[in-house]
């Protein structure tokens, strides 16, 4: 591993356009995946057609899932290559295989029109997808933090949450407008289609972007770059790292996709119109995008357990009496009040969460180990959010369960924040 000093100067060649150059290939990672959580209803009725609302729902929501699925091996395999081969290339792989899976939601015609491939084909795409938002998180996490200033990790590193704000916002303002200017019925037959259309084709403009980015310096300075299987040896033995990361990110990956993917949804299973719930995403999306950097620049300050440990403490206090209130009598106001609250707990959760990650997973394998710990939250718990909340629901009658799957999530936020220890190889 290079000097300190060949790290600093790593850090001098790099300015705020590669923030926006590496942040916007995670803005189209999560745009997409919002609009399919936006959707969801409109994309089972279009590929998932059973005759049963609750089971084409069901059918969507696990298909949304099942991206998840092939993140923990998207993690080991392209986080391996990252480590190998450098930060910059990983960056520009994991955008050229997202973009795969965006084109095959977006194109792939319904199943009226092609049958059992229509379904088929948009899980394949999925998967694909999956696979490289895998690394995609890690890698940004990780480039940001190794071109960070001196005592500045934690707000340079919340812009990589913050990117995915930015897209919250925008899927859901693209979706009020067309609320607006389509009936349900266009939009349920290729309205939902026009937001993943959207995506297409700002992809080529980020791909260039991504194409001028600088490899970081820390990568530079590793004098040998591990192969694959030495990443592999590195992550076997790190297990316990890995682990406390996954219980860090399982609070940080609940809450995200249950105050963003999940609220057109859960607003529908409370009868809110879906302007409201979509109104509601976007102001979470501009909450979370205010909280996020400001939280991580306090926990610069004050260090990331003491941030982790209030948020969790908060989330178990007032997770589900929060929605309980909000269930007992379904208001726009309400689930407004509800979701900023829960958009300041995760935020400033998050702010501090991710650049921990970064610090307790050694140099030599933290792409990857990152990724890994951060998609086995989302595979195992996260990004199951929308189908385990609606299940409950219709399992116990009880709108308000959604918020004990969220207070599950902080108790093991809380234990791992608790348990945490940064690497002593983590550079500075």
């Amino acid at each position: 591993m290079g000097s300190g000093a060949d790290q600093a100067r790593g850090r001098a060649g790099h300015g705020p356009m590669d923030v926006v150059r590496v942040a916007a290939g995670n803005f189209l990672e999560m745009y997409d995946f919002m609009v399919f959580g936006y959707y969801a209803a409109a994309i089972g009725r279009a590929f998932f057609p059973t005759g049963d609302p609750f089971a084409t729902l069901m059918l969507s929501l696990m298909t949304f899932g099942a991206g998840f699925l092939m993140r923990p091996i998207g993690a080991v395999v392209l986080g391996a290559y990252t480590d190998r081969h450098g930060r910059r290339k990983g960056l520009i792989l994991s955008l050229s295989l997202m973009s795969v899976g965006i084109l095959t939601l977006a194109l792939t015609p319904g199943y009226r029109t092609i049958g059992l491939m229509a379904p088929v084909l948009v899980v394949l795409g999925r998967l694909v997808q999956g696979f490289s938002a895998g690394v995609e998180l890690g890698n940004v996490s990780v480039y940001l933090a190794e071109i960070a200033p001196e005592g500045r990790k934690g707000f340079y590193v919340s812009w990589q949450s913050a990117s995915q704000q930015v897209a919250v916002v925008t899927a859901a303002g693209i979706g009020a407008l067309l609320a607006v200017w389509l009936t349900p019925r266009q939009m349920g037959d290729f309205g939902w289609r026009i937001p993943l259309l959207v995506g297409c084709a700002i992809a080529p403009f980020i791909f260039l972007l991504r194409r001028q980015l600088k490899e970081t310096g820390a990568f530079r300075a590793v004098a040998a770059p591990p192969g694959f299987g030495r990443v592999w040896r590195g992550l076997a033995a790190h297990w316990r790292a890995v682990l406390t990361g996954m219980a860090l990110a399982t609070m940080t990956t609940v809450s995200f996709y249950m105050i963003t993917a999940y609220t057109p949804t859960f607003g529908g299973l409370l009868k809110l119109p879906m302007g409201q719930s979509l109104a509601v995403t976007a102001c979470v999306g501009v909450s979370n995008l205010i909280w996020l950097p400001v939280m991580g620049a306090v926990s610069d300050r004050l260090g990331r357990r003491p941030v982790l440990i209030a948020c969790t403490l908060a989330a178990l206090a007032t997770a589900y009496p929060a929605m309980a209130w909000l269930a007992s009598g379904p208001s726009f106001a309400r689930m407004l009040t509800v979701e900023l609250w829960l958009s300041f707990v995760y935020a400033s959760y998050n702010g501090a969460m991710v650049v921990l990650l970064t610090e307790i997973i050694p140099a030599e394998v933290r792409a990857s180990g990152f990724s890994l710990a951060y998609s086995l939250a989302t595979a195992i718990f996260g990004g199951f959010t929308p189908a385990i909340a609606t299940g409950l629901i219709h399992l116990t009658g009880n709108h308000a369960m959604p918020g004990a799957w969220l207070s599950a999530a902080a108790t093991a936020g809380l234990i791992a924040a608790l348990v945490a220890k940064p690497s002593p190889a983590t550079p500075a």
